[in-house]
C-alpha cells in the first residue's frame, strides 16, 4: 500500500510504517489541486490541518483506503462522503488528551491565582498582594461538557482536589469514577466552572452564546480548549464585561481557519478580540492545548497502531 503524508509528524510514524511493509511518499508542498493530481495513486493519506479533504478531493482519490489525521478531530474531512466511499477514517485523540486534561487544569488554576496578571506586575517592578489574592479550587464544582476521551482526561486530573466534578454529554451513560453525568439544565444550575471539550458539530457551533451562558445560575468560569467556533465571542465579552463569566481561559478562538491565524496582522482585528488580549482574566494560548513533545510521540504512535490494526 503507498501512503501519502501532507504534513510532517513525528519521525517514528514514516519509519514505523515503512517497517510495516507500506511505502510512504511526502509532499508537504504542492498545492491541493497538485495533491489532487496524483491523489488516484495511493491507498491511504496522512495529514493534520493542511487542507479540507472534500467531496472533490474524495472524488479523485479513487484508490484511497483510509485517511490518517493526526489531531483529535476530523472536521476537516467530509467524514460521511468518505465513508459512502467506503475510506477507513482514524483519528488520534488518545495520544494527546493527557497534554489536553493538563493544559486545561494549569490555565484554570493560572486563572484562580492571578498568575498572569501578577508575573506581568513584578517585571514592572509593582509588587501588590492584596490586589493578587487568589481564590482556591477546593469546594467548587467543575462542569464538563463533551465527556469523551478529553473530557475524561481533564476530570482524571481534578482527582486529587477537593471538587465535584459534573459533566453534560449528547451520548449516554458516558459518566465514570471521576465524574457524574447530568443533564444540560443541571450542570448551569450547579457549575462553577464549565470547560468545553466538544467537537467541532453542527450542536456545538456557537453553542455558548448569550441565551447559554444567561442560562447558568451564577457567575462562572470558561475554559475552552476544544473548538474556537464553539464560543460566540462578542457574547462571551459581553458576559465578561457583566461579571456573568469571571474569567476565562482560551485555547481556541473563532477567529481561526485551518490553523492559529496571526489577527496582530489584520488591520481589521475583531473588537471582541481587541478586548480579549487587555483582558487581566482573560487567559490566551495558540491552540496548543494537545501540543507537547509527548503528544507529539503518542499521536504518531496511535495512527502507527490504527493502521496496522486495520490493515496488517
Amino acid at each position: 500500500m503507498k501512503i501519502l503524508h501532507l504534513d510532517t509528524n513525528h519521525s517514528l510514524l514514516i519509519n514505523q510504517l515503512k517497517n510495516l511493509g507500506f511505502e510512504n511518499h511526502e509532499d508537504y508542498t504542492s498545492s491541493k489541486s497538485e495533491i489532487e493530481a496524483k491523489i488516484h495513486l495511493y491507498d491511504g493519506v496522512v495529514i493534520r490541518s493542511r487542507f479540507t479533504i472534500d467531496k472533490q478531493f474524495l472524488d479523485k482519490a479513487t484508490n484511497l483506503k483510509f485517511i490518517g489525521r493526526v489531531g483529535a478531530g476530523l472536521e476537516n474531512i467530509d467524514c460521511d462522503y468518505a465513508e459512502e466511499k467506503g475510506v477507513h477514517l482514524i483519528s488520534a485523540p488518545e495520544g494527546n488528551r493527557n497534554a489536553v486534561g493538563e493544559h486545561t487544569l494549569g490555565m484554570l488554576l493560572s486563572l484562580f491565582n492571578k498568575l498572569n496578571k501578577a508575573d506581568k506586575e513584578v517585571r514592572e517592578g509593582r509588587w501588590l498582594r492584596e490586589e493578587n489574592r487568589g481564590i482556591e479550587l477546593d469546594g467548587k464544582t467543575v462542569g464538563i461538557i463533551g465527556y469523551g476521551n478529553m473530557g475524561k482526561a481533564f476530570a482524571k486530573k481534578l482527582r486529587g482536589f477537593d471538587v465535584e466534578v459534573i459533566c453534560y454529554d449528547v451520548k449516554s451513560n458516558v459518566g465514570n469514577e471521576n465524574c457524574t453525568q447530568v443533564s444540560l439544565e443541571e450542570l448551569q444550575k450547579r457549575a462553577d466552572v464549565l470547560s468545553l471539550h466538544t467537537p467541532q458539530t453542527e450542536l456545538t457551533m456557537n453553542m455558548v452564546n448569550s441565551d447559554f451562558i444567561n442560562s447558568f445560575s451564577k457567575p462562572f468560569w470558561l475554559l475552552n480548549t476544544a473548538r474556537g467556533k464553539s464560543v460566540v465571542t462578542k457574547d462571551l465579552v459581553v458576559a465578561l464585561q457583566s461579571g456573568k463569566v469571571l474569567g476565562a481561559g482560551l485555547d481556541v478562538l473563532e477567529y481561526e481557519k485551518k490553523s492559529f491565524e496571526n489577527l496582530f496582522t489584520n488591520q481589521e482585528m475583531p473588537e471582541a478580540f481587541q478586548y480579549l488580549i487587555k483582558a487581566e482574566n482573560v487567559l490566551l494560548s495558540p491552540h496548543v492545548a494537545g501540543w507537547t513533545i509527548e503528544s507529539k510521540e503518542k499521536l504518531a504512535q496511535t495512527i502507527v497502531d490504527k493502521i496496522k490494526e486495520k490493515f496488517c
